[in-house]
């Protein structure tokens, strides 16, 4: 894991130390899926379209899924590339037959919905001690969920300053655009903001081309296979949000 000593020295260096709003991720950074979104539940999904799937294949179907999640710079909000990314997951659990498409759909439309998942619990403190510095705290998602919607199932009211996501702004990160039209809402600029999400390419890669700065949020056991090189371009990687606050001044 990037020493936090070492994440401090570097960030002290740059605009980050005159941070005025700071930019989060949703899914994967401040939630994650409950029992409905893992292999149990796409079975249950499955088993109402008469498919059949194994559970336990769940976790590598996704690792096998998660390139078609990466088209090019200016891919547009296209809900088919999400319902092409579910149909896979299927398939790679077995699933066979002409209802496999009705189910991802399905799949698909529920992820919007909040109560599916569970809030990190490092989040709340740590966004209520952002805004007690004075911190403006943005949302850039590349889901279909309602931002507004997920602010109050989640109590986090007051707490959150703009929100933007793909599917209302058109274009998905990591295009520039999306972190643009963020920074207006806020009223801050690019050089004064910072972005935490746990995807190198949509939320550190595309903040930094639009001159943000960013922060790598990796809550797994095991180091970040580009560690070091996010490391030499002054991007520290985290484990937990709480370390976020030794980070921002």
């Amino acid at each position: 894991m990037f020493k936090l000593d070492q994440s401090i020295t570097r960030l002290s260096d740059s605009p980050i130390t005159r941070c005025r709003a700071v930019f989060f991720d949703v899914d994967f950074t401040l939630i994650y899926p409950g029992p409905t979104f893992r292999g149990e539940g796409y079975h249950a999904f499955c088993a109402r379209y008469g498919i059949d799937v194994d559970p336990s294949a769940f976790e590598r179907a996704v690792v096998s899924a998660a390139p078609l999640l990466d088209g090019p710079e200016d891919t547009p909000y296209d809900a088919e590339i999400f319902v092409a990314y579910t149909r896979h997951i299927i398939e790679q659990m077995g699933g066979r037959g002409g209802q496999i498409d009705a189910c991802a759909r399905e799949i698909y439309a529920e992820w919007a919905a909040c109560q599916h998942f569970e809030l990190y619990d490092d989040v709340p403190g740590v966004l209520r001690a952002l805004d007690a510095k004075g911190i403006r705290i943005g949302l850039i998602s590349n889901s279909h969920r309602c931002l507004a919607s997920f602010q109050s199932h989640f109590e986090l009211q007051g707490l959150i300053a703009a929100t933007v996501s793909s599917s209302d702004h058109g274009l998905m990160k990591p295009h520039p655009s999306i972190f643009a039209a963020a920074l207006q809402l806020v009223d801050v600029r690019a050089a004064q903001a910072v972005m935490v999400g746990d995807s190198v390419r949509q939320d550190v890669e595309g903040a930094l081309r639009a001159g943000m700065c960013a922060v790598l949020l990796h809550r797994g056991q095991t180091p970040h296979p580009r560690e070091q090189d996010l490391a030499a371009r002054g991007v520290p990687v985290i484990g937990s949000l709480k370390e976020l606050t030794d980070l921002i001044w």
